[in-house]
């Protein structure tokens, strides 16, 4: 594995020939099917399928959770099919923001302090981790509600938390697995159009992942369609 001496350098993302094989039992699960495709460093991309067509497991390659059972994935000069877990992890932490369906926030500490998590973990200063983290928190149009826990805050407003702690360490990738699913259609759409304004305002690479064309048609530069775990 190589890395540029800028982790952080927008780079393209391409995938050639990837497959994603699972083991049940003695049965073998395809969740892939040797996938290829490129998206151009500051593109926002969707990747759109029904249930089980390999969509979430295309992104968590993309993240380095998991590894591809053939094929290649380069984003840069990072080849993510031959990185160890400790490479792994250092991708995510360099290269990759990840906001997942699931919100993930901790319910006893306050958004600011959500945020500020991964940086407490990469062994941040306690001020810039303050510091960052409300940056952060005032990108997402939260620089109001720092102070408050997950409990006292609005689905939405809990959504835009984990965007604000994806982007703590200033990724050129964002990744959003489904970031409207728990959501109802219009706090959906302004989740969508977050996510657009990051991609317009910072140049950022946004890769997202939906059951509903519908929902980032407007947003997306290029669509990618998964059926049984082959592009369509």
């Amino acid at each position: 594995m190589t890395a540029s001496s800028n982790g952080h350098a927008p780079a393209d993302l391409a995938l050639r020939g990837v497959s994603k094989r699972y083991r049940q039992g003695r049965a073998a699960v395809d969740a892939l099917r040797d996938v290829s495709l490129t998206v151009p460093a500051g593109q926002f991309a969707a990747v759109v399928g029904p249930s089980g067509s390999g969509k979430s497991t295309l992104l968590h390659l993309v993240a380095a959770l998991d590894r591809p059972t053939v094929g290649q994935i380069q984003l840069g000069d990072w080849h993510l099919a031959e990185l160890s877990r400790g490479e792994q992890a250092q991708f995510r932490r360099r290269m990759v923001g990840i906001v997942f369906q699931q919100f993930h926030l901790v319910p006893t500490m306050t958004a600011r302090e959500n945020v500020a998590l991964p940086m407490i973990l990469a062994g941040a200063a306690p001020e810039r981790r303050r510091a960052r983290a409300e940056e952060c928190l005032a990108m997402v149009g939260l620089a109001d509600r720092t102070g408050h826990r997950p409990a006292e805050l609005s689905g939405g407003e809990q959504q835009r938390v984990a965007v604000a702690r994806a982007l703590t360490s200033d990724p050129p990738v964002l990744l959003a697995d489904e970031p409207t699913g728990n959501l109802d259609s219009e706090t959906g759409g302004a989740v969508i159009d977050l996510l657009r304004e990051i991609h317009a305002g910072q140049g950022r690479t946004v890769i997202v992942v939906t059951h509903h064309v519908e929902e980032v048609e407007d947003a997306a530069e290029e669509v990618f369609c998964l059926r049984d775990g082959q592009l369509v």
